[in-house]
């Protein structure tokens, strides 16, 4: 056993609940990096599979279900409590603390040495109900017998945490943004690699009896500064209108128009806005050396951080759980990706080889007069248009211009991603995956579209038909060149990515407007 490894087996074993959820999931990689022995306690299993190491440990476990904890406790030395029951469909608080409690006593009951919370920030008196219950989690979780560092935050600025997507997509979708009282309400949002370090670091510190630490970025702003913000960052201009009757129902009346996908969490994070949320002493500062981000180079993180798990992700086989597809393909956070595939009788080299072509003199294998039209189009706007065609008829590397598009990672015979640089109202990345053996071959071909506002939206949308007949035109027309005896197969010589070692490439610059693609979250 390595020497860092002991150490980390001395430290005890950790159980994480919340392991699927935002926070928990990204805290489960920091866990696994520092080679701590991991057990996740989940009411799904099958949930987790895939996503964990090697030796963590995946088991059933169910705050409302006390019978099930006892196991899922067994030798844990440190135990996150990273779960809410804000999705239920009784009343939440409730169950909170029915959870806590059975928790709680679990943990106390199985020797658990340590238990680390994640909180809300706020002052103790005139609550919402939602952060009266995070307080009130947090105080039966202290008074169990089981030392407890509770942290308290505001609003996590994440790709995917629900409190700041909500205000990207009230930005994004509303092109005039009424400002009702509680958006003049104060608070201290924190980023999410500096949430993910205090609760690492809650596993070394020493203390002897639960503390409570409020944690926050140092800069103090109200939510129309973090939408101002937000909007300079991905370059839309807002309107902003007080509108001093608007109450939090009224905004979350109209959050449920604006964004159904949160309405139902939405609705009482409003509620809880009412609050200041600011943190009230330097305890955390004095027991941590953590020194947070400011929520501008938060934002920042945020967006560059979904560009690179979105270039990372393989579409293959991240879209084969969405059975149901919607008018338009499926909508991932903020973008729409629309993904289709063709099974091909040829090798992957022979299938890869139409595509490696693709653009050019070769052109794009299905209505070429409309890619001449779209280009004609692009040039008239001031675009580049399709006269830069590309640099070799056969090989590629990253960096490459093709037509209006520039490659963005590569991977002999088996990946091309291509990146926009045509005017649109987004950014527009399409990409080609190639699986098989010598038997035959399957061709992913996606579309990833992250519209700029409500008129990028309408632009998707409305050309949604013409794009499905096109691109499925296409991988037809890729497969006859595939099959044909003809075909050639390109040449394997050609590095990938411009290197030897087979790994896709993306050069992912810090400013949105520089970065490659394509943005989600965290660190």
């Amino acid at each position: 056993m390595r020497e860092s490894e002991a150490r980390a087996h001395d430290r005890g074993r950790v159980l994480l609940t919340g392991a699927t959820g935002y926070v928990g999931g990204r805290l489960l990689r920091k866990l696994e990096e520092s080679e701590r022995p991991v057990r996740c306690m989940t009411r799904r299993p099958e949930a987790l599979l895939g996503r964990v190491g090697e030796r963590t440990e995946v088991v059933h476990g169910d705050i409302l279900e006390p019978s099930s904890l006892r196991a899922a406790l067994a030798g844990i030395t440190t135990a996150y409590y990273l779960v809410h029951s804000m999705a239920a469909s009784g009343p939440f608080d409730e169950a909170d603390r029915r959870g806590a409690e059975s928790f709680a006593a679990a943990a106390r009951d199985s020797g658990v040495r340590r238990i680390v919370y994640l909180g809300g920030l706020g002052a103790d008196e005139k609550l919402s109900a939602h952060l009266a219950s995070r307080h009130e989690v947090g105080r039966i979780l202290r008074e169990s017998g089981v030392p407890t560092v509770e942290f308290r935050a505001a609003m996590i600025i994440g790709s995917g945490s629900v409190s700041f997507e909500i205000v990207r997509a009230l930005v994004d979708r509303s092109p005039v943004l009424l400002i009702p009282r509680w958006v003049v309400s104060r608070t201290q949002p924190i980023a999410i690699e500096d949430v993910l370090e205090y609760l690492l670091a809650a596993l070394d510190l020493e203390v002897d009896d639960s503390r409570v630490f409020e944690i926050g970025g140092p800069d103090r702003v109200t939510y129309a500064d973090l939408m101002h913000e937000y909007a300079h960052q991905v370059s839309l201009r807002r309107a902003l209108i007080r509108v001093p009757l608007a109450t939090p129902r009224i905004s979350a009346l109209w959050l449920s128009i604006v964004t159904p996908l949160y309405a139902s969490i939405g609705r009482e994070l409003i509620e809880s806005l009412r609050n200041d949320t600011l943190v009230r002493g330097e305890l955390a500062r004095e027991a941590f050396p953590i020194r947070p981000r400011g929520f501008r180079r938060a934002i920042e993180r945020a967006l560059a951080n979904e560009d690179r798990e979105f270039a990372e992700t393989r579409w293959s086989d991240a879209l084969s759980a969405h059975r149901r597809r919607n008018w338009g393909g499926v909508t991932l956070g903020q973008r729409a990706v629309a993904s289709r595939r063709i099974r091909i009788a040829a090798s992957p080299q022979r299938a890869f080889a139409p595509i490696q072509r693709i653009g050019g003199k070769t052109g794009w294998y299905y209505a070429n007069g409309f890619w001449r039209l779209r280009g004609l189009m692009d040039k008239l706007v001031g675009g580049v248009g399709l006269r830069r065609g590309r640099r070799d008829p056969v090989r590629l590397a990253v960096g490459d211009t093709l037509d209006f598009w520039r490659v963005q990672a590569f991977e002999q015979d088996h990946l091309l991603r291509l990146e926009a640089e045509m005017k649109a109202p987004g950014r527009v990345w399409l990409q080609f995956e190639v699986d098989g053996d010598a038997t035959g071959s399957t061709l992913c071909q996606t579309a990833i579209f992250d519209p700029h506002g409500l008129a990028g939206r309408a632009y998707w949308y409305a050309l949604y038909p013409i794009h499905h007949l096109i691109f499925q035109g296409m991988l037809r027309a890729i497969e006859r060149a595939a099959t044909s005896s003809a075909a050639p197969a390109a040449t394997t010589t050609a590095s990938r990515c411009g290197r030897t070692d087979g790994e896709p490439t993306a050069d992912l610059g810090p400013h949105r407007a520089a970065r490659l693609p394509i943005r989600g979250s965290s660190d």
